[in-house]
């Protein structure tokens, strides 16, 4: 089977799960110049999913791609999505939705999404996998592949049970290369062993890996001052992905113009990091192994489809925390208090401990838990 895939090009692909927004819409606008850049400086590779910014990303690519470029200019990727199926019989419905949604005929690339111990037995039971193959015979998908949430041991069940799947799509970066909850290490290394290619998602974890610890910044900018050529913190990060053997693409959820020009910057010609650049990810490696950050990607999964029925906005809430406990951002009490837990949404004590969040995390956090430190750490404040 050919895994070579030579239609995709370069290393780099546009994610679409953070896109830019305006007034609670996508920034159409923005949207088309950011796609249009990306086209023509090379690039093709998109991926959207229908439960990226409740169904907004599929419109999106539809208004700025698919109906303003030709199809053969342009390489795109979506997926089956839980929430989104009950039986076998909800899927096709669906999957011809995300295509008139989309604004297509075909899915280059059509993931089972969010794979996991959890929701992977429910794929089966729903037969979703068969399901996909046969849409491929059928010409509505060119590739069948798979998005990648747990230990490298239930990839490797799944590789096993389905030898058809062409592609996986893993978490992988700096940080969790050898994290022991998210493996990132080990599951490359069991797609390797099963000889699939490798789409790579939250290269720079959610913004974690953009937005630096002073200490960890310190190398990067030593770095940047040494070799006298600026590089931001973004391409340290991505370029570390895309250097290893069988990565095909590394996807980047950019939501600005600006960060779409930086990552096209270094990735148009791509150079895998050098020795010096490598030693340096290792030192701000051990800085962040040093702190007690919550590891959110801020995916949102634990708030959408009501997952959560307080409406806590959980990934909110641990960006605030880790601000407050690492940069020591003082301001992040009076955003706890005035903003995140204003009009409907509810503080973190709130919660009922329904557990409906950590069941679609893909970082596996023991959400409920650490919503008592956020709550241990804020409302105390308030209290006071």
């Amino acid at each position: 089977m050919d895994h070579t895939f030579p239609e995709i090009k370069k290393y780099f692909g546009f994610g679409c799960m953070r896109l830019p927004m305006k007034d609670g819409e996508v920034d159409l606008d923005q949207m088309i110049q950011m796609t249009d850049l990306f086209l023509q400086n090379g690039f093709n590779y998109f991926d959207t999913a229908h439960g990226y910014l409740d169904g907004k990303s599929e419109l999106a690519l539809r208004d700025a791609l698919t109906s303003r470029h030709k199809r053969e200019d342009y390489i795109l990727t979506d997926k089956l999505t839980d929430p989104y199926f009950h039986s076998e019989e909800d899927i096709r419905p669906f999957f011809e939705n995300q295509l008139k949604w989309c604004g297509v005929d075909y899915f280059d690339f059509y993931l089972m999404h969010a794979q996991g111990a959890v929701n992977y037995e429910k794929f089966k039971r729903c037969r979703a996998y068969e399901t996909a193959f046969e849409l491929k015979k059928e010409g509505k998908i060119r590739h069948v592949g798979i998005s990648f949430h747990d230990k490298a041991e239930v990839l490797d069940r799944i590789l096993t049970d389905y030898p058809e799947i062409e592609i996986v799509q893993i978490q992988f970066n700096y940080l969790d290369y050898d994290d022991s909850s998210v493996e990132s290490r080990k599951v490359y290394e069991v797609a390797r062993k099963h000889h699939k290619p490798m789409l790579v998602m939250e290269p720079v974890k959610g913004g974690s890996l953009v937005n630096l610890p002073e200490e960890a910044q310190k190398i990067y900018d030593d770095l940047n001052h040494k070799n006298g050529t600026p590089h931001s913190n973004a391409s340290y990060a991505i370029r570390f992905a895309a250097g290893f053997d069988g990565i095909r693409v590394v996807l980047s959820g950019m939501s600005t113009l600006a960060q779409m020009q930086d990552n096209i910057a270094y990735m148009k010609d791509f150079k895998p990091l050098s020795e010096a650049e490598q030693a340096a990810v290792r030192g701000v490696t051990k800085v962040f192994d040093s702190l007690e950050m919550i590891p959110c990607t801020a995916c949102h999964y634990c708030v959408e489809e009501n997952h959560c029925p307080k409406q806590i906005r959980i990934p909110d809430m641990f960006a605030c925390f880790n601000k407050k406990k690492v940069f020591h951002d003082w301001n992040m009490d009076y955003y706890y208090g005035n903003v995140l837990t204003m009009e409907d949404h509810s503080k973190a004590s709130d919660c009922i401990g329904c557990g409906g969040c950590e069941r679609v995390c893909p970082q596996h956090l023991k959400i409920r838990e650490l919503l008592k430190d956020v709550a241990g750490e804020f409302e105390k404040s308030a209290e006071r």
